[in-house]
């Protein structure tokens, strides 16, 4: 069943072709037979009672530096397709939380992956709060008195913005530091936004574990591990991606979100699982796929793409 489909995503022409989630997914959908469209999040607009946006069809080949071919450019009607992607990376800003507005007013009757109403109400960093008895202890707050009571409590802490991504201002303030107040001051001028505390997990030089679920189940995982003397585990920061399997730590982690992100139609999700904690619940642009392939020698978009086509097949 070939499908008519469109990826909301940053600039591709930029992706990491042996890294990027979205470019893995674009590709498997091509090799599927399906016709691919492409448009920047600039480019969507609601007019009159109608969800457009101004793309073009690529064509991909695995070439690094000319991996992407456009086509005309054209003004897509999504209500007209059977697929959209919100693939662009946070910020989890304002202009994001827009672009799941509008695309919630073409879906469920053309599928956006994933369901745009709960991306917008699940910020990776929030939903896990559902989930107190899997996630270290953790504050919500911009209260600095609060802030200073949690770090008194649990002496080595994580701070970072609550709508950050990448690893970009995280810091680690242990027993000894003397910069929470400094800190604080920085990220307060920053946003009006609370941030995030939680403690440090010293199982973090052991490895960050992404657990890639496809519609609530788990297909596997892959182990981040920190650069000499770096705190954040995230691959473009310095951290290496290595091999590991679910345990059953994992496992339980799994059957416990997974009904809700089956529910809530977040058919791919990364978890981030800390020695036995879940520290996010990732639903807005999650990674992971290639190097789990590598790893695991499993065709993990083929199996997103298998859902996504029976979910569009149900549907018709």
């Amino acid at each position: 069943m070939a499908l008519r489909i469109a990826f909301q995503m940053d600039p591709i022409e930029q992706v990491n072709i042996d890294a990027d989630s979205t470019f893995r997914l674009a590709e498997e959908a091509q090799a599927r037979g399906h016709e691919v469209w492409y448009f920047t999040p600039d480019r969507l607009t609601w007019d009159n009672g109608r969800v457009v946006a101004r793309g073009c069809p690529i064509t991909l080949r695995r070439v690094k530096g000319n991996h992407v071919t456009f086509g005309e450019e054209a003004l897509l009607d999504l209500a007209e397709l059977d697929v959209v992607w919100l693939r662009q990376d946070p910020p989890f800003d304002m202009s994001y939380i827009t672009t799941t507005h509008l695309l919630e007013l073409v879906h469920p009757k053309t599928l956006v992956v994933n369901d745009p109403f709960w991306v917008r109400n699940y910020p990776e960093k929030l939903l896990v709060l559902q989930f107190p008895h899997l996630t270290p202890p953790t504050m919500i707050a911009r209260d600095l008195a609060e802030i200073r009571d949690f770090k008194h409590r649990h002496g080595d802490i994580i701070l970072k913005p609550l709508y950050g991504n990448g690893g970009a201002g995280v810091f680690r303030l242990d027993q000894s530091d003397r910069n929470l107040a400094s800190l604080h001051e920085m990220l307060s001028g920053l946003s009006r936004e609370p941030m995030i505390v939680q403690k440090y997990l010293p199982a973090v030089s052991n490895g960050d574990k992404r657990v890639i679920l496809i519609d609530g189940e788990p297909v596997g995982a892959i182990n981040r591990i920190p650069a000499e003397g770096e705190t954040r585990s995230n691959l473009h920061v310095g951290g290496r991606a290595e091999k590991v399997e679910l345990n059953d730590r994992d496992r339980e982690i799994c059957a416990a979100i997974g009904p809700l992100l089956r529910e809530r139609g977040q058919i791919f999700v990364g978890i981030d699982v800390i020695g036995e904690w879940l520290t996010e619940i990732n639903l807005t642009s999650p990674t992971g796929i290639q190097e789990l392939e590598r790893f695991d020698d499993i065709n993990v978009a083929g199996r997103i793409w298998e859902a996504i086509e029976n979910k569009v097949a149900g549907q018709k």
